[in-house]
């Protein structure tokens, strides 16, 4: 079986990620398994993809190099994620967030996991980057979700899992042609409260479309994500957390509450007991942040327990608000690249 294209889609809204957006696209020209394609996709941002295309026009045109899109749907992070995936050539398209940068054989374990033909998606192990250097003591590894990254209590190695994290993953193409593309109308749109589970309600509805799709986590494709000073502090970790509650609220309207809170019920009932006792432990032994940690972990259950309340009252009373569109066939992909060379798409 041949090696697959893989076309890198980066979602891209303000410049004040600037350093950013170049530090991510030059980790992706970094990669031991070379991209097909970056596509870098604005959310309604003119001055911005002004910006970009003259940064990146000698590369616009060139295989395996930069294109520059306005995302053609809605403001948000879904819609700009479809106009990705309708533009690009790729076999499998991954998703980079735009204050990340990928390790250099980050696409090389994505593809080597679609050598099993039943595979539909590959995620990865994202590291937070601290802005004040390291953890704050009193922020629990348990809740790194919180901040986008990998959180304690997932399984170590290559895992089958429920759902992908959408800021570091890939998804084959015939994914999104048998469940069409992101739900616009949940998770984030730039200023909106940071609601999410997009990823989750897409790969939900990727497995009841195909009962055979088989989705990975490999630990080994990493990335290091960007944490932003504001979202080190305790406002932002109860925002965060209620958001959550929010969106699971929605997702579970959607897709059912067995198949909506599967993964949510073994996190609350084992992971989070077993971090609270490391908190009081560490606490006992005069370890910095211990009861702080402990504590944290209880305020993010409650303020979640306390934004599915809100959500499922809203869901229940207004229906669900958010849409799946379907994606276009995928284009052809340009004379030269790994896709047009090697034949047709797997799976």
């Amino acid at each position: 079986m041949r090696d697959p294209g893989i076309s890198v889609v980066i979602c891209v809204y303000t410049e004040d990620r600037w350093e950013d957006i170049l530090a991510a696209v030059s980790s992706v020209r970094a990669q031991s398994y070379p991209a097909l394609e970056t596509l870098l996709v604005v959310d309604h941002n003119p001055a911005l993809k002004d910006r970009l295309e003259r940064e990146y026009k000698e590369e616009c045109a060139a295989t395996g190099g930069v294109r520059v899109l306005a995302n053609a749907g809605p403001r948000g992070l879904s819609a700009g994620r479809n106009t990705g995936i309708v533009a690009s050539h790729g076999d499998v398209i991954a998703f980079l967030d735009d204050d990340a940068v990928a390790e250099r054989d980050w696409l090389r374990h994505f593809a080597a996991g679609y050598a099993d033909p039943r595979v539909m998606a590959v995620g990865g192990r994202t590291v937070p980057v601290w802005a004040s250097g390291r953890r704050p003591d009193w922020f629990p590894e348990e809740f790194d979700w919180v901040v986008g990254c990998t959180y304690k209590g997932l399984p170590p190695g290559r895992v089958r899992v429920r759902n992908v994290l959408g800021g570091n993953a890939s998804f084959r193409r015939t994914a999104f042609d048998a469940a069409g593309g992101f739900a616009t109308g949940i998770g984030r749109d730039g200023d909106r409260r940071p609601l999410g589970c997009e990823e989750t309600e897409l790969c939900i509805r990727l497995t009841r479309a195909r009962p055979d799709a088989v989705l990975l986590i490999d630990d080994r494709a990493v990335i290091h994500h960007r944490v932003p000073a504001p979202r080190e502090h305790f406002a932002y970790f109860r925002t965060r957390t209620y958001a959550e509650g929010l969106s699971k609220a929605l997702v579970a309207r959607s897709v059912g509450a067995d198949k909506g809170l599967e993964s949510e019920r073994r996190y609350t009932t084992r992971v989070l007991p077993a971090g609270v006792a490391r908190g009081l432990r560490d606490a006992l032994l005069a370890r910095p942040g211990g009861a702080a940690r402990a504590a944290a972990i209880l305020t993010g259950v409650l303020t979640a327990a306390g934004g599915y309340a809100v959500g499922s009252v809203r869901a229940r009373r207004n229906g669900t608000t958010f849409s799946a569109a379907p994606i276009q066939a995928a284009p052809s992909a340009p004379p030269g690249t790994r896709a047009a060379s090697a034949g047709g798409t797997d799976g």
